[in-house]
Order: C-alpha cells, then sequence, then structure tokens
C-alpha cells in the first residue's frame, strides 16, 4: 500500500504474518497496491479512482488491485499470507484467544473452536442508527459510536453458537476460507431461514439487527459457520451514551449528508 502525505496508516494490532492489516486515515489519492481486500469502516462512500466511477458503499467491503481510492475518511486494508499457508497458526499470535477464555466460565462451551485475536479501535462516527439500518429514510437522529474491529478464527466444519444478543452494531468481512452468516427462527439449527454465504472480500450486505428502545438493538438468532478454516473480520459499533458526548462533543460535519 502506498500512503499520500495527507494519509495516516498504522498497522492493526491484530497483524500478523498470516494476516496483513493496517488502518489507514484521512485518505487522498491513495494508491492500493496488489490484491487488497478494502473496507469501509464508515458512513460515507469510497470513490474508486477508476472509470466509470464506482464506490465502496458505507458499512461494506471489496477487494481491489493496483488501483487508487480517491478520498476516504478511514479504510481497513487487509491481505492474506501466500496460498498454501496453514493459516490455523494465526491463533497462537500474541492476543488470540479461546471465546471461552474472554468470557469465563460456563459462557461459552470449550468444545466449539472460536478464537478472537486483540481488538483494536479504529475511529468515531456519527450516524442515524435507524437509518443505517434501513428503518428510516433520512437521517434525523445523529448518533456518536466507537468503531472497534477485531478477527476471528474457526476450523472447517465449526458452527460458532446461535445467539441473538449484541449491545452493539456488528457487521463481518470474510478474509480468508469460505463461510457463511446464518439467520434461525429461535435458537435451533433446524429453524434456520436465511444463509447468507461468504468469500473473501465479501461483508454481509447489511447488518442484522434491528433498533430497539433507549439505544438498544434487536438481533434474530444467528451464527456464522465456516465450511472451510475460516477467518473473518468484526467491525462493532458501540454507541456512545448521550451524557459523555455531551461532555466531549463532536465537531465532524453531519457524515450522511451523501448517504442514502
Amino acid at each position: 500500500m502506498s500512503a499520500t502525505p495527507s494519509a495516516v496508516e498504522r498497522p492493526l494490532n491484530f497483524s500478523s504474518p498470516y494476516l496483513r492489516a493496517h488502518l489507514v486515515r484521512d485518505a487522498v489519492d491513495y494508491t492500493v497496491e496488489g490484491r487488497t481486500i478494502v473496507v469501509n469502516p464508515g458512513v460515507t462512500p469510497v470513490t474508486i479512482a477508476e472509470e466509470p466511477r464506482k464506490t465502496i458503499p458505507p458499512l461494506s467491503s471489496t477487494v481491489l488491485a493496483d488501483t487508487r481510492i480517491e478520498k476516504a475518511d478511514a479504510l481497513l486494508l487487509l491481505r492474506s499470507a501466500p496460498d498454501g499457508t496453514d493459516i490455523t497458526g494465526i491463533t497462537a499470535e500474541p492476543g488470540w484467544s479461546h471465546l471461552a477464555d474472554l468470557l469465563g466460565p460456563g459462557e461459552f462451551p470449550r468444545e466449539t473452536a472460536l478464537h478472537r485475536s486483540p481488538q483494536d479501535d479504529i475511529n468515531t462516527v456519527l450516524f442515524d442508527p435507524a437509518h443505517v439500518l434501513g428503518e428510516r429514510e433520512n437521517a434525523t437522529d445523529l448518533r456518536e459510536f466507537n468503531v472497534r474491529a477485531n478477527l476471528w478464527f474457526s476450523p472447517a466444519g465449526t458452527d460458532c453458537a446461535v445467539h441473538n444478543s449484541h449491545d452493539f452494531i456488528e457487521v463481518h468481512t470474510q478474509v480468508h476460507g469460505l463461510g457463511r452468516m446464518q439467520r434461525f427462527r429461535d435458537r435451533d439449527h433446524a429453524s434456520l431461514y436465511q444463509d447468507v454465504l461468504m468469500s473473501p472480500g465479501y461483508t454481509t450486505p447489511d447488518p442484522f439487527c434491528a433498533t430497539g428502545p433507549q439505544c438498544t438493538y434487536h438481533y434474530p438468532w444467528h451464527q456464522y459457520r465456516a465450511d472451510t478454516d475460516c477467518i473473518w473480520l468484526a467491525i462493532e459499533y458501540h454507541p456512545v451514551p448521550r451524557a459523555l458526548r455531551t461532555l466531549h462533543p463532536v465537531t465532524t460535519p453531519n457524515p450522511l449528508e451523501n448517504h442514502s
């Protein structure tokens, strides 16, 4: 990747020889070198400098190769190790943990092979969650969110546990292997009603959740399933309490002015 003078670039704290991962801020005329998964974690489209002009929409991703980004507030750039690399070794990298160790005794089944990388703080964004989630046509209630990202790994054939509880908005990007996000009517694999197939560079087209009362989010029963050995990226949007926003006002212009 080639940074422009205005861009600020740093490795994400889960970058490793298995997966080179970088955050780029304030990119202008930014060159993406080689085949790279490019994620737009923000709420404004990112324009690719090719004709016809096309964008990477908010909360989505694509695979680019040897091209330029015209402008972006933030980008996540992910490049996997060469084909043939045994990616299972990524879980031995510093900061990786089995989810059972992170949640504590009895909170997650040890026999489910689900591992998480360290988490990294990406940026802070303003958006109307009801607008972003497709519940309202226009943005009328801007709220502040802290954006965090981390990787997950599971080996082939893993069902990563059906659940329906998060206190944030999340989206997932496939990084390595083939997997799927699934929705269920209840906490039973037999109640599956949607299978979203995911290959590297694909992000679920919209967050699974809907808004609930008092800045909460309602999720259907859902899970990730690894068809092959898989690495995927989770981006989480954590609401900042209004009181904290009052103490630390955000002066960022309305990021949804050009987002429909």
